[in-house]
Protein backbone atom coordinates (compact mmCIF):
# COMPACT_ATOMS: atom_id res chain seq x y z
CA UNK A 1 0.00 0.00 0.00
CA UNK A 2 1.41 3.60 -0.46
CA UNK A 3 2.34 5.83 2.39
CA UNK A 4 0.20 8.89 2.92
CA UNK A 5 0.83 11.70 4.98
CA UNK A 6 -0.67 12.21 8.32
CA UNK A 7 -2.69 15.14 8.90
CA UNK A 8 -2.13 15.87 12.38
CA UNK A 9 -4.83 16.09 15.19
CA UNK A 10 -5.37 19.32 16.93
CA UNK A 11 -6.59 17.89 20.46
CA UNK A 12 -7.07 21.23 21.81
CA UNK A 13 -9.56 22.09 19.18
CA UNK A 14 -11.35 18.78 19.83
CA UNK A 15 -11.55 20.00 23.16
CA UNK A 16 -12.96 23.34 23.10
CA UNK A 17 -15.44 21.60 20.37
CA UNK A 18 -16.60 19.66 23.36
CA UNK A 19 -16.93 22.32 25.95
CA UNK A 20 -19.16 24.18 23.76
CA UNK A 21 -20.55 21.57 22.63
CA UNK A 22 -20.47 22.05 18.93
CA UNK A 23 -19.42 20.10 15.87
CA UNK A 24 -16.08 18.40 15.00
CA UNK A 25 -16.29 18.95 10.88
CA UNK A 26 -14.54 17.11 7.82
CA UNK A 27 -15.57 17.76 4.20
CA UNK A 28 -14.11 16.56 1.64
CA UNK A 29 -14.88 15.36 -2.06
CA UNK A 30 -12.79 12.53 -2.83
CA UNK A 31 -12.64 10.99 0.44
CA UNK A 32 -8.83 10.19 -0.49
CA UNK A 33 -6.84 7.45 2.14
CA UNK A 34 -5.58 10.68 4.34
CA UNK A 35 -8.75 11.86 5.13
CA UNK A 36 -10.75 9.00 5.94
CA UNK A 37 -7.13 8.23 8.19
CA UNK A 38 -7.89 11.75 9.57
CA UNK A 39 -11.43 11.52 10.74
CA UNK A 40 -10.51 8.19 12.26
CA UNK A 41 -7.72 9.67 14.53
CA UNK A 42 -10.24 12.48 15.54
CA UNK A 43 -12.66 10.27 16.43
CA UNK A 44 -10.26 8.41 18.83
CA UNK A 45 -8.77 11.45 20.45
CA UNK A 46 -12.67 12.74 20.82
CA UNK A 47 -13.89 9.44 22.44
CA UNK A 48 -10.73 9.58 24.66
CA UNK A 49 -11.78 12.94 25.60
CA UNK A 50 -15.43 11.91 26.45
CA UNK A 51 -14.28 8.95 28.62
CA UNK A 52 -15.81 6.59 25.71
CA UNK A 53 -12.77 4.71 24.32
CA UNK A 54 -14.36 1.58 24.22
CA UNK A 55 -16.69 2.60 21.57
CA UNK A 56 -13.66 3.35 19.22
CA UNK A 57 -13.49 0.34 17.29
CA UNK A 58 -17.06 -0.59 16.40
CA UNK A 59 -17.37 3.00 15.49
CA UNK A 60 -14.33 3.22 13.50
CA UNK A 61 -16.21 0.72 11.40
CA UNK A 62 -19.54 2.14 11.21
CA UNK A 63 -18.16 5.57 10.34
CA UNK A 64 -16.00 4.12 7.38
CA UNK A 65 -18.81 2.08 6.06
CA UNK A 66 -20.70 5.60 6.20
CA UNK A 67 -18.37 7.68 4.82
CA UNK A 68 -18.01 4.86 1.90
CA UNK A 69 -21.43 5.00 1.40
CA UNK A 70 -21.78 8.62 0.86
CA UNK A 71 -18.49 8.91 -1.58
CA UNK A 72 -20.70 5.86 -3.34
CA UNK A 73 -23.71 7.97 -3.76
CA UNK A 74 -22.35 11.05 -5.09
CA UNK A 75 -19.82 8.78 -7.74
CA UNK A 76 -23.43 7.53 -8.53
CA UNK A 77 -24.80 10.99 -9.31
CA UNK A 78 -21.99 11.89 -11.50
CA UNK A 79 -21.68 8.39 -13.34
CA UNK A 80 -25.55 8.63 -14.40
CA UNK A 81 -25.19 12.25 -15.35
CA UNK A 82 -22.22 10.93 -18.00
CA UNK A 83 -23.74 8.00 -18.88
CA UNK A 84 -26.98 11.18 -19.70
CA UNK A 85 -29.20 8.51 -17.51
CA UNK A 86 -31.95 9.76 -14.84
CA UNK A 87 -31.21 8.03 -11.36
CA UNK A 88 -34.98 9.01 -10.74
CA UNK A 89 -36.40 6.53 -13.23
CA UNK A 90 -36.46 2.90 -11.88
CA UNK A 91 -35.80 1.53 -15.54
CA UNK A 92 -32.98 3.47 -16.15
CA UNK A 93 -31.79 3.21 -12.78
CA UNK A 94 -31.22 -0.44 -13.45
CA UNK A 95 -29.67 -0.23 -16.59
CA UNK A 96 -27.02 2.05 -15.35
CA UNK A 97 -26.21 -0.07 -12.46
CA UNK A 98 -25.65 -3.15 -14.37
CA UNK A 99 -22.41 -1.06 -15.78
CA UNK A 100 -21.51 1.13 -12.64
CA UNK A 101 -19.52 -0.71 -10.45
CA UNK A 102 -17.37 -2.17 -13.38
CA UNK A 103 -17.27 1.33 -14.87
CA UNK A 104 -16.46 3.65 -12.15
CA UNK A 105 -13.86 1.10 -10.47
CA UNK A 106 -11.90 1.32 -14.14
CA UNK A 107 -11.83 5.52 -14.27
CA UNK A 108 -12.33 6.12 -11.23
CA UNK A 109 -10.18 9.30 -10.90
CA UNK A 110 -12.11 10.61 -13.31
CA UNK A 111 -15.27 10.62 -12.01
CA UNK A 112 -13.98 11.70 -8.43
CA UNK A 113 -12.94 14.42 -10.19
CA UNK A 114 -16.33 15.01 -11.49
CA UNK A 115 -17.96 15.19 -8.26
CA UNK A 116 -14.92 18.03 -6.83
CA UNK A 117 -15.96 19.81 -10.22
CA UNK A 118 -19.83 19.58 -9.24
CA UNK A 119 -19.44 20.16 -5.50
CA UNK A 120 -20.48 17.10 -4.37
CA UNK A 121 -18.98 16.87 -0.53
CA UNK A 122 -19.15 14.53 1.96
CA UNK A 123 -19.35 15.90 5.20
CA UNK A 124 -18.41 14.02 8.54
CA UNK A 125 -19.30 15.66 11.87
CA UNK A 126 -19.07 14.28 15.30
CA UNK A 127 -20.26 15.96 18.39
CA UNK A 128 -21.49 16.04 22.21
CA UNK A 129 -24.48 16.77 23.39
CA UNK A 130 -26.86 16.13 26.80
CA UNK A 131 -24.63 13.17 27.45
CA UNK A 132 -24.89 11.60 24.25
CA UNK A 133 -22.57 11.62 20.93
CA UNK A 134 -24.00 12.58 17.69
CA UNK A 135 -22.38 11.17 14.96
CA UNK A 136 -23.28 12.85 10.93
CA UNK A 137 -22.44 12.16 7.74
CA UNK A 138 -23.75 14.30 5.06
CA UNK A 139 -23.12 14.03 0.79
CA UNK A 140 -24.71 16.13 -1.72
CA UNK A 141 -27.23 14.24 -2.91
CA UNK A 142 -30.97 13.43 -2.42
CA UNK A 143 -31.87 9.39 -2.21
CA UNK A 144 -33.97 8.17 -4.48
CA UNK A 145 -37.10 6.56 -3.86
CA UNK A 146 -36.13 3.30 -4.71
CA UNK A 147 -32.81 3.52 -2.45
CA UNK A 148 -34.27 4.75 0.39
CA UNK A 149 -36.46 1.63 0.43
CA UNK A 150 -33.49 -0.66 -0.35
CA UNK A 151 -32.13 0.73 2.44
CA UNK A 152 -35.13 0.00 4.87
CA UNK A 153 -35.12 -3.40 4.04
CA UNK A 154 -31.65 -3.86 4.79
CA UNK A 155 -32.01 -2.66 8.33
CA UNK A 156 -35.38 -4.66 8.25
CA UNK A 157 -33.45 -7.56 7.40
CA UNK A 158 -30.33 -7.13 9.58
CA UNK A 159 -32.83 -7.48 12.18
CA UNK A 160 -33.66 -10.75 12.06
CA UNK A 161 -29.95 -11.98 12.43
CA UNK A 162 -28.95 -12.40 16.09
CA UNK A 163 -24.95 -11.56 15.17
CA UNK A 164 -22.91 -9.98 12.54
CA UNK A 165 -21.12 -13.53 12.44
CA UNK A 166 -25.01 -15.22 10.82
CA UNK A 167 -25.62 -11.92 8.89
CA UNK A 168 -22.45 -12.44 6.83
CA UNK A 169 -23.13 -16.15 6.66
CA UNK A 170 -26.83 -15.60 5.33
CA UNK A 171 -26.79 -12.53 3.44
CA UNK A 172 -24.61 -11.48 0.53
CA UNK A 173 -25.40 -9.09 -2.05
CA UNK A 174 -23.35 -8.94 -5.08
CA UNK A 175 -25.81 -5.75 -6.81
CA UNK A 176 -24.59 -2.98 -4.29
CA UNK A 177 -21.54 -3.84 -1.94
CA UNK A 178 -23.33 -1.38 0.35
CA UNK A 179 -26.13 -3.72 1.58
CA UNK A 180 -23.98 -5.93 3.21
CA UNK A 181 -22.08 -3.60 4.48
CA UNK A 182 -25.09 -1.80 6.02
CA UNK A 183 -26.55 -4.79 7.45
CA UNK A 184 -23.17 -5.42 9.76
CA UNK A 185 -23.32 -1.90 10.65
CA UNK A 186 -26.60 -2.37 11.87
CA UNK A 187 -25.79 -5.18 13.76
CA UNK A 188 -22.50 -3.89 15.26
CA UNK A 189 -24.63 -0.79 16.76
CA UNK A 190 -26.33 -3.53 18.30
CA UNK A 191 -23.77 -5.15 19.83
CA UNK A 192 -22.62 -2.08 21.53
CA UNK A 193 -26.17 -1.82 23.14
CA UNK A 194 -27.99 -0.07 20.51
CA UNK A 195 -31.48 -0.44 18.58
CA UNK A 196 -32.36 0.66 14.54
CA UNK A 197 -33.57 4.08 16.68
CA UNK A 198 -30.19 5.28 17.28
CA UNK A 199 -29.61 5.06 13.17
CA UNK A 200 -31.47 7.52 10.96
CA UNK A 201 -31.35 8.16 7.24
CA UNK A 202 -32.58 11.66 6.34
CA UNK A 203 -33.18 12.90 2.66
CA UNK A 204 -34.44 16.10 1.47
CA UNK A 205 -32.91 19.95 0.30
CA UNK A 206 -30.31 18.00 -1.96
CA UNK A 207 -28.72 16.54 0.95
CA UNK A 208 -28.59 12.85 2.50
CA UNK A 209 -27.70 13.19 6.34
CA UNK A 210 -26.87 10.00 8.03
CA UNK A 211 -26.93 9.98 11.93
CA UNK A 212 -25.79 7.79 14.22
CA UNK A 213 -26.94 9.26 18.40
CA UNK A 214 -25.30 7.45 20.60
CA UNK A 215 -25.87 7.57 25.20
CA UNK A 216 -22.98 7.12 26.92
CA UNK A 217 -22.47 4.65 28.65
CA UNK A 218 -25.25 3.63 31.85
CA UNK A 219 -21.89 3.63 34.29
CA UNK A 220 -20.88 7.52 33.38
CA UNK A 221 -24.12 8.76 33.85
CA UNK A 222 -24.75 7.21 36.96
CA UNK A 223 -21.40 8.87 37.85
CA UNK A 224 -22.01 12.39 36.77
CA UNK A 225 -25.51 11.89 38.69
CA UNK A 226 -23.85 11.21 42.12
CA UNK A 227 -21.01 13.66 41.83
CA UNK A 228 -23.90 16.25 40.19
CA UNK A 229 -25.62 15.23 43.54
CA UNK A 230 -22.10 15.93 45.70
CA UNK A 231 -21.64 19.28 43.80
CA UNK A 232 -24.96 20.53 44.54
CA UNK A 233 -23.96 20.03 48.38
CA UNK A 234 -21.06 21.53 48.35
CA UNK A 235 -22.72 24.90 46.46
CA UNK A 236 -23.79 25.40 50.24
CA UNK A 237 -19.71 25.99 51.07
CA UNK A 238 -19.81 28.15 48.68
CA UNK A 239 -19.71 32.43 49.68
CA UNK A 240 -22.77 34.46 49.21
CA UNK A 241 -22.69 37.89 47.38
CA UNK A 242 -21.01 40.76 48.89
CA UNK A 243 -23.42 42.81 51.78
CA UNK A 244 -23.48 46.27 50.02
CA UNK A 245 -24.93 44.55 46.96
CA UNK A 246 -27.22 41.89 48.75
CA UNK A 247 -28.57 44.94 50.53
CA UNK A 248 -29.11 47.17 47.33
CA UNK A 249 -30.36 43.78 45.98
CA UNK A 250 -33.31 43.53 48.65
CA UNK A 251 -34.21 47.40 48.15
CA UNK A 252 -34.97 46.68 44.67
CA UNK A 253 -37.02 43.81 45.01
CA UNK A 254 -38.87 46.25 48.54
CA UNK A 255 -42.09 47.57 46.72
CA UNK A 256 -41.79 50.49 49.73
CA UNK A 257 -38.24 51.44 48.81
CA UNK A 258 -37.93 54.36 46.13
CA UNK A 259 -34.72 55.15 43.46
CA UNK A 260 -33.28 57.87 45.97
CA UNK A 261 -33.01 54.65 48.71
CA UNK A 262 -31.10 52.58 45.94
CA UNK A 263 -28.82 56.23 44.90
CA UNK A 264 -27.96 56.45 48.32
CA UNK A 265 -27.19 52.60 48.84
CA UNK A 266 -25.01 52.63 45.79
CA UNK A 267 -23.01 55.89 46.52
CA UNK A 268 -21.51 54.17 49.71
CA UNK A 269 -19.52 51.64 47.65
CA UNK A 270 -16.92 53.48 45.48
CA UNK A 271 -16.39 50.64 43.33
CA UNK A 272 -20.51 50.29 42.73
CA UNK A 273 -20.39 54.08 41.90
CA UNK A 274 -17.77 53.94 39.79
CA UNK A 275 -19.38 50.85 37.60
CA UNK A 276 -22.84 52.81 37.40
CA UNK A 277 -21.52 55.97 36.07
CA UNK A 278 -19.16 53.78 33.37
CA UNK A 279 -22.61 52.30 32.50
CA UNK A 280 -24.59 55.13 32.09
CA UNK A 281 -21.95 56.86 30.52
CA UNK A 282 -21.21 53.88 27.23
CA UNK A 283 -22.45 54.29 24.31
CA UNK A 284 -25.51 52.32 25.37
CA UNK A 285 -27.61 55.62 26.97
CA UNK A 286 -25.66 57.56 24.18
CA UNK A 287 -26.56 60.67 26.68
CA UNK A 288 -25.43 64.60 25.30
CA UNK A 289 -23.42 64.95 28.12
CA UNK A 290 -21.77 63.26 30.94
CA UNK A 291 -23.64 62.17 33.77
CA UNK A 292 -21.87 62.47 37.05
CA UNK A 293 -25.25 62.51 39.66
CA UNK A 294 -26.01 59.29 40.86
CA UNK A 295 -29.36 59.74 41.33
CA UNK A 296 -29.17 60.85 38.07
CA UNK A 297 -27.62 57.39 36.76
CA UNK A 298 -30.24 55.07 38.62
CA UNK A 299 -32.88 56.98 37.22
CA UNK A 300 -30.91 56.69 34.22
CA UNK A 301 -30.03 52.69 34.34
CA UNK A 302 -33.36 51.85 35.55
CA UNK A 303 -34.10 49.27 37.88
CA UNK A 304 -33.09 46.16 35.31
CA UNK A 305 -30.16 48.03 34.73
CA UNK A 306 -29.10 48.42 37.84
CA UNK A 307 -30.09 44.66 38.73
CA UNK A 308 -27.72 43.40 35.89
CA UNK A 309 -25.32 45.59 37.26
CA UNK A 310 -25.31 44.23 40.62
CA UNK A 311 -25.12 40.46 39.22
CA UNK A 312 -22.04 41.39 37.31
CA UNK A 313 -20.13 43.22 39.89
CA UNK A 314 -21.63 40.89 42.96
CA UNK A 315 -19.95 37.83 40.77
CA UNK A 316 -16.41 39.41 39.63
CA UNK A 317 -15.99 40.17 43.52
CA UNK A 318 -17.26 36.98 44.65
CA UNK A 319 -15.38 34.46 41.78
CA UNK A 320 -12.21 36.38 41.60
CA UNK A 321 -10.21 35.15 43.93
CA UNK A 322 -6.92 34.89 42.32
CA UNK A 323 -5.25 36.07 39.63
CA UNK A 324 -3.59 33.17 37.62
CA UNK A 325 -3.45 32.94 33.92
CA UNK A 326 -6.19 30.66 33.33
CA UNK A 327 -8.23 33.16 35.76
CA UNK A 328 -7.60 35.69 33.17
CA UNK A 329 -7.79 33.84 30.17
CA UNK A 330 -11.50 32.86 31.30
CA UNK A 331 -12.44 36.62 32.53
CA UNK A 332 -11.02 38.16 29.31
CA UNK A 333 -13.49 35.75 27.18
CA UNK A 334 -16.02 36.45 29.26
CA UNK A 335 -16.05 40.64 29.02
CA UNK A 336 -15.59 39.76 25.27
CA UNK A 337 -18.07 37.65 24.89
CA UNK A 338 -20.49 40.48 26.77
CA UNK A 339 -18.80 43.38 25.14
CA UNK A 340 -19.90 40.94 21.49
CA UNK A 341 -23.16 40.12 22.90
CA UNK A 342 -24.46 44.15 23.55
CA UNK A 343 -23.41 44.72 20.13
CA UNK A 344 -25.03 42.24 18.70
CA UNK A 345 -28.15 42.71 20.35
CA UNK A 346 -28.28 46.30 19.40
CA UNK A 347 -27.97 45.66 15.78
CA UNK A 348 -29.66 42.76 15.41
CA UNK A 349 -32.40 43.37 18.28
CA UNK A 350 -35.49 46.03 17.95
CA UNK A 351 -36.21 47.49 20.66
CA UNK A 352 -39.28 47.77 20.50
CA UNK A 353 -39.74 44.21 20.64
CA UNK A 354 -36.69 42.59 22.34
CA UNK A 355 -35.20 45.72 24.77
CA UNK A 356 -35.26 43.45 27.37
CA UNK A 357 -33.38 41.38 25.19
CA UNK A 358 -30.53 44.32 24.80
CA UNK A 359 -30.65 44.92 28.03
CA UNK A 360 -29.91 41.85 29.59
CA UNK A 361 -27.17 40.51 26.70
CA UNK A 362 -24.11 42.12 28.75
CA UNK A 363 -24.48 40.43 32.00
CA UNK A 364 -25.59 37.30 30.90
CA UNK A 365 -22.72 37.54 28.08
CA UNK A 366 -20.41 38.53 31.01
CA UNK A 367 -21.68 35.37 32.99
CA UNK A 368 -22.40 32.35 30.81
CA UNK A 369 -18.91 30.43 31.89
CA UNK A 370 -20.00 30.83 35.31
CA UNK A 371 -19.41 27.43 36.18
CA UNK A 372 -16.16 26.65 34.64
CA UNK A 373 -15.14 29.87 36.39
CA UNK A 374 -15.85 28.74 39.28
CA UNK A 375 -14.44 24.96 38.98
CA UNK A 376 -11.15 26.30 37.21
CA UNK A 377 -9.86 29.16 38.87
CA UNK A 378 -12.27 30.54 41.81
CA UNK A 379 -12.50 27.74 44.67
CA UNK A 380 -9.68 24.88 44.78
CA UNK A 381 -10.60 24.11 47.75
CA UNK A 382 -14.13 22.64 45.95
CA UNK A 383 -11.80 20.84 43.39
CA UNK A 384 -9.91 18.89 46.29
CA UNK A 385 -13.35 17.88 48.22
CA UNK A 386 -14.68 16.68 45.12
CA UNK A 387 -10.93 14.67 44.37
CA UNK A 388 -11.61 13.30 47.71
CA UNK A 389 -15.43 12.33 47.14
CA UNK A 390 -14.13 10.69 43.69
CA UNK A 391 -12.02 8.45 45.14
CA UNK A 392 -14.21 7.23 47.97
CA UNK A 393 -16.65 6.32 45.53
CA UNK A 394 -13.95 4.87 43.58
CA UNK A 395 -14.46 7.05 40.41
CA UNK A 396 -11.87 8.61 38.05
CA UNK A 397 -10.97 12.44 38.82
CA UNK A 398 -10.66 12.79 34.61
CA UNK A 399 -14.07 11.95 34.37
CA UNK A 400 -15.04 14.25 36.94
CA UNK A 401 -12.93 17.29 35.42
CA UNK A 402 -14.99 16.45 31.76
CA UNK A 403 -17.98 17.07 33.23
CA UNK A 404 -17.29 20.42 35.13
CA UNK A 405 -14.95 21.97 32.52
CA UNK A 406 -17.07 20.01 29.56
CA UNK A 407 -20.18 19.53 28.65
CA UNK A 408 -21.76 20.31 31.69
CA UNK A 409 -20.43 23.42 33.04
CA UNK A 410 -23.70 25.10 31.88
CA UNK A 411 -26.15 22.76 34.28
CA UNK A 412 -23.42 24.02 37.24
CA UNK A 413 -23.33 27.69 36.40
CA UNK A 414 -27.12 27.45 36.77
CA UNK A 415 -26.97 25.81 39.70
CA UNK A 416 -24.76 28.36 41.19
CA UNK A 417 -26.81 31.57 39.92
CA UNK A 418 -30.10 29.49 41.55
CA UNK A 419 -28.13 29.59 44.71
CA UNK A 420 -27.58 33.04 44.63
CA UNK A 421 -31.44 34.08 43.69
CA UNK A 422 -30.52 35.16 39.86
CA UNK A 423 -33.23 35.91 37.60
CA UNK A 424 -35.25 33.32 35.70
CA UNK A 425 -33.90 34.49 32.64
CA UNK A 426 -29.89 35.03 33.16
CA UNK A 427 -30.51 31.23 35.28
CA UNK A 428 -31.62 29.94 31.94
CA UNK A 429 -28.97 31.69 29.42
CA UNK A 430 -26.26 29.98 31.47
CA UNK A 431 -27.92 26.58 31.48
CA UNK A 432 -28.34 26.55 28.05
CA UNK A 433 -25.63 28.77 26.23
CA UNK A 434 -24.43 25.66 24.56
CA UNK A 435 -28.17 24.21 23.74
CA UNK A 436 -30.31 27.28 22.90
CA UNK A 437 -32.77 25.39 21.07
CA UNK A 438 -33.63 23.47 24.78
CA UNK A 439 -33.86 27.07 26.13
CA UNK A 440 -37.50 28.08 26.88
CA UNK A 441 -39.30 30.13 24.30
CA UNK A 442 -39.04 33.32 26.27
CA UNK A 443 -35.45 33.14 26.62
CA UNK A 444 -34.74 31.42 23.23
CA UNK A 445 -33.44 34.51 21.02
CA UNK A 446 -31.04 35.96 24.25
CA UNK A 447 -29.99 32.79 24.75
CA UNK A 448 -28.99 32.02 20.80
CA UNK A 449 -27.51 35.63 20.87
CA UNK A 450 -25.13 34.50 23.76
CA UNK A 451 -24.44 31.63 22.02
CA UNK A 452 -23.50 33.38 18.81
CA UNK A 453 -21.58 35.60 20.37
CA UNK A 454 -19.41 33.40 22.89
CA UNK A 455 -18.79 31.28 19.08
CA UNK A 456 -18.19 34.63 17.65
CA UNK A 457 -14.83 35.04 19.63
CA UNK A 458 -13.87 31.87 19.79
CA UNK A 459 -14.21 32.02 15.89
CA UNK A 460 -11.80 35.69 15.75
CA UNK A 461 -9.96 33.53 17.82
CA UNK A 462 -9.24 30.80 15.44
CA UNK A 463 -10.55 28.23 17.62
CA UNK A 464 -13.69 26.83 15.82
CA UNK A 465 -14.93 26.91 12.11
CA UNK A 466 -17.67 28.56 10.50
CA UNK A 467 -19.32 25.14 9.98
CA UNK A 468 -19.42 24.30 13.30
CA UNK A 469 -21.97 26.99 14.10
CA UNK A 470 -25.54 26.15 14.30
CA UNK A 471 -27.12 26.84 11.01
CA UNK A 472 -30.27 27.79 12.38
CA UNK A 473 -28.99 30.51 15.10
CA UNK A 474 -26.77 31.94 12.07
CA UNK A 475 -30.32 32.34 10.23
CA UNK A 476 -31.99 34.16 13.26
CA UNK A 477 -29.69 36.92 12.64
CA UNK A 478 -29.55 36.36 9.50
CA UNK A 479 -26.38 35.41 8.16
CA UNK A 480 -25.75 33.42 5.84
CA UNK A 481 -22.31 32.54 4.93
CA UNK A 482 -18.68 32.84 6.37
CA UNK A 483 -18.08 36.32 4.52
CA UNK A 484 -20.65 37.45 6.29
CA UNK A 485 -19.92 36.00 9.41
CA UNK A 486 -16.04 37.07 9.19
CA UNK A 487 -17.01 40.91 8.53
CA UNK A 488 -19.24 40.67 11.80
CA UNK A 489 -16.23 39.00 13.77
CA UNK A 490 -13.73 41.41 12.27
CA UNK A 491 -15.56 44.68 13.08
CA UNK A 492 -16.39 43.14 16.74
CA UNK A 493 -12.81 42.57 17.56
CA UNK A 494 -11.63 45.74 16.44
CA UNK A 495 -13.94 47.77 18.41
CA UNK A 496 -13.48 45.79 21.38
CA UNK A 497 -9.95 46.38 20.93
CA UNK A 498 -10.65 50.50 20.86
CA UNK A 499 -12.88 50.12 23.71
Amino acid sequence: MAQFKKIKVDRSKIKTAIQAEIPLTVTTYTLPIEITAYIDDILKVFLEEVHQSQMFENLSYCLKELTNNAKKANTKRVYFLDKKLDISKREEYDKGMLTFKDDTLNNIKFYLELQRKLGLYIKVSIQTHNNKIKIEVCNKSELTVFEYKRIHDKITRALQFSSVEEGISQLLDDTEGAGLGLVIMILVLRKIGLTEENYQVISTNGETITRLILPFSQKLKNDISMLSKDFVDLINGLPEFPETITKINQLINDEKSNMSDIAMQISNDVSLTAELLKLVNSAAFSLASPCRSIADAVKIAGIRGIRNLLFSIGSMQTLMVSSNEQNKKLWSHAYKCAFYAYNLARNFCKASVDRSCIEDSYVCGLLHDMGKIIFETAHPDILKKLGETCDRRGLSMDMFERMVAGVNHGELGALIAEKWNFPNIIVDVIRYHHAPESAPDEVKKLTSLIYLADLLVHYGDGEVDFEQIDTEVLAMFNISDEEQLAGISNKLKKSFINE
